[in-house]
């Protein structure tokens, strides 16, 4: 009975290092612009699951201790971790000044072009790469928007020339003084639980999925603003604590198990009771 309750005990104590690690890598990132916190989900396995219905015959009678010699092991349960989860809410929108800044307003993603493939991000912190193209901070090149689906991203770069400011539009239009040098590419994922981070602040789609995404031609951006996290340190100090107290409960209790092991094999053996 010990030996399988510490099993029990082990996974609870394992899952909650998991939500540890989850909470410390959202509070890193809590000035990260476009940062979106992670969230840990559990679930409980039954071990009654593994057993088909002739093995485990629960009675039904008053529980008592003759009542769960029948139960086989059916009365175990482990914590199963389910998966990272992404919550996509929106940030703080902070002024910078910068006028090659610029953060969505509600839904949606900026196309940027990596050597990936076409990735997707919420952090408008942009620049301008030695050629005059409008590149992230990594220097993958922001795309433009186009009526051709199928286009080659590398013809959707947006390029400045440098002859006069640059500025962004409400609606997404890049203006080198008068003239337009293209719109920035929004575009929305209907189902955002389908997206994976990719790293840097970047999101591509998960395998095996079907991407479900639509052009936002109608999309508000406001320039010279950055989006920020969307973590809430106070929450994230009070989960962390909290998750802490929860996995030194679980140690205390593989440490009951092991000390029960222990006085199992080393005192009842001997005696021979």
């Amino acid at each position: 009975m010990s030996t399988k309750g510490v099993y029990t005990a082990l996974s609870g104590a394992m899952a909650q290092s998991l939500k540890l690690d989850t909470i410390a890598n959202n509070i890193a990132n809590v000035n990260t612009p476009a940062f979106k916190r992670d969230q840990q989900v559990f679930n409980e396995y039954l071990s009654a699951n593994e057993k088909s219905p002739t093995v485990i015959q629960v009675p039904r009678v008053p529980a008592s201790v003759e009542s769960f010699y029948d139960m086989q092991g059916g009365d175990k349960s482990f914590v199963d971790a389910k998966g990272t989860f992404t919550d996509f809410s929106q940030g703080s929108l902070k002024r910078t000044g910068n006028p090659l800044d610029v953060a969505i307003n509600g839904k949606g993603f900026f196309e940027v072009a990596t050597p990936q493939g076409v990735r997707l991000t919420r952090s408008g912190n942009f620049t301008l790469d030695g050629n005059g193209r409008l590149v992230t901070k990594e220097g993958h090149p922001v795309l433009s928007a186009s009526g051709d689906s199928a286009a080659d991203p590398s013809t959707r770069s947006i390029q400045i020339s440098g002859g006069a400011p640059v500025t962004i539009s409400d609606s997404g239009e890049v203006l080198e003084g008068n003239e337009n040098r293209g719109k920035l590419s929004i575009i929305n994922v209907e189902k955002p639980d389908s997206l994976q981070k990719m790293g840097h602040q970047l999101y591509g789609f998960k395998s095996n999925v079907n991407a479900e995404i639509t052009n936002m031609p109608n999309a508000t951006v406001q320039g010279g603003h950055l989006e920020m996290s969307n973590i809430n340190v106070v929450k994230e100090m009070t989960d962390m604590i909290q998750t802490h107290r929860v996995f030194e409960s679980t140690q205390k209790a593989i440490s009951a198990y092991d000390s029960m092991s222990d006085k199992l094999v080393n005192v009842v053996g001997k005696t021979g009771l």
